[in-house]
């Protein structure tokens, strides 16, 4: 008589389920395919509107193509939204899984743009970054310190046992939500000049290291403190609970 099936999600034997590190290569296996896709269309668009190369002051797209591309961003955002609630039930590990979406696909993303442009030119190059709900702009390197921030504190929630205990927190995340706030600031400063149709002035570099360097240290201060949980067998990592 064969076996029946484990659910990974009801914390069943889980010797048949990808493990974290197959678990983990599927996410980046995903994430990366959606940042060459994002870095392709992003292709199309500038040899459309910047044939020369991409610059600033922002070149101005016809209404419905602007319309589309506001909508496509935000869809970006849903999907990996969607693939979060889908691998995961905790709102900390739903966190953790679009987080590590998002950084590699950012990241995939400019690695698109400099195989196939040659762009950025160098790493404190200007650059559009989200249209939502008005235009972010920043040099490159900012985020991709993000995205590697991302990654990296992601990966690591993501190795914890199931049973584990977020490193975090309740009153951590409000913190970690100020420094975002403050990262995000640093790309509006100059969304007003933008929008005129001017070129950024200056990048506050004070404003995004206060929020990364808090939010980075916060995390970094809690994962070396947290209680050390022994893994029951079969339960180590996290696996999709679809």
């Amino acid at each position: 008589m064969g076996s029946s099936p484990v659910d990974p999600g009801r914390g069943g034997d889980r010797r048949d389920g990808p493990g974290f590190r197959g678990f983990a290569s599927a996410l980046a296996l995903f994430a990366a395919s959606f940042g060459y896709v994002e870095g392709a269309v992003v292709v199309y668009l500038r040899e459309i509107s910047y044939p020369g190369g991409f610059h600033f002051p922002l070149v101005a797209q016809p209404p419905r193509i602007f319309a589309a591309e506001i909508v496509r961003e935000a869809a970006t955002i849903l999907l990996l939204l969607g693939v979060a609630f889908a691998c995961a039930r905790e709102g900390w590990r739903r966190f953790a899984v679009f987080a590590f979406c998002f950084g590699v696909w950012d990241l995939v993303y400019y690695a698109t743009l400099k195989a196939i442009l040659g762009w950025p030119l160098g790493w404190l190059e200007w650059d559009i970054l989200f249209l939502v709900p008005v235009n972010w702009t920043g040099p490159v390197l900012a985020p991709v310190l993000v995205s590697v921030a991302l990654v990296g504190a992601s990966l690591l929630l993501l190795s914890l046992p199931r049973r584990a205990p977020c490193p975090l927190r309740g009153s951590d995340w409000w913190v970690e939500a100020g420094a975002g706030v403050a990262i995000v600031a640093s790309f509006l400063w100059n969304s007003p000049a933008v929008a005129e149709g001017g070129v950024p002035a200056s990048y506050p570099w004070w404003v995004f290291w206060c929020g990364y360097l808090a939010g980075v240290t916060l995390f970094v201060v809690r994962w070396t403190g947290r209680s050390q949980v022994s893994p029951e067998p079969h339960l180590t990592g996290l696996e999709p609970d679809c």
